[in-house]
């Protein structure tokens, strides 16, 4: 296996799925799939010899052991990065799982381009969304400027939460992605956030 291939394991417990997993990862070039468990404590078990980069894991319609595998997660290895999927979209888990640092939410059913896009965001941004996901954050927005931030950072924040790239706002604002990349970097300072999918949980918070 190459050094820059990314170790992946999946909880989930629909055991109909397992094969489709199996069968995604067989074209992935960067992304290597160790390990599907049926449940939270069966990974754990496995976790010191599997060591894995990314972790899918699975929400029910109660959140209680998708959010408690988190933490279970993150205590083993608090850089882990984790990608919840999930068949619910309901708003308070979406923040819950970004609270207790989720760095990704995927609503099912998934496919092949989907979760490689994905997990794509996940290696090169830190974190990935799901469409729906993002437009149901973007929903909850009521106020679209902060007194918290420059007239700039307003106007970028606005875009992001559009769900623009950042060389689309920079084309749209006529500056440089580098230009874009510094006021992202300061409005992520100031919010105390490592990503965009935090930035917009914490701006929804502060309305």
């Amino acid at each position: 296996m190459r050094s820059d291939v990314m170790k992946i394991i999946i909880v989930d417990n629909d055991v109909l799925l397992h094969e489709e997993y199996d069968s995604y990862f067989e074209n992935f070039k960067d992304f290597c799939l160790v390990g599907i468990y049926l449940s939270i404590d069966n990974a754990l078990l496995d976790y010191d010899d599997v060591q894995p980069d990314i972790i899918l894991l699975e929400v029910r319609d109660s959140d209680i052991d998708g959010i408690r595998g988190i933490r279970l997660f993150h205590k083993k290895d608090r850089h882990i990065k984790i990608l919840m999927i999930s068949n619910d979209s309901d708003f308070d888990i979406i923040k819950k799982a970004f609270r207790n640092g989720a760095n990704g939410y995927l609503t099912k059913p998934l496919n092949k381009k989907r979760l490689q896009r994905a997990l794509n965001s996940i290696k090169y941004e830190g974190a990935a969304m799901s469409r729906d996901i993002v437009q149901k954050v973007i929903s909850n927005f009521q106020v679209k400027s902060y007194n918290f931030f420059s007239e700039r950072e307003n106007q970028i924040i606005d875009y992001l939460c559009k769900g623009a790239t950042y060389k689309i706002i920079a084309d749209k604002l006529f500056v440089t992605t580098s230009t874009i990349n510094f006021h992202i970097q300061n409005i992520y300072l100031k919010l105390n956030v490592n990503s965009k999918s935090e930035a917009l949980m914490k701006l929804q918070e502060m309305e």
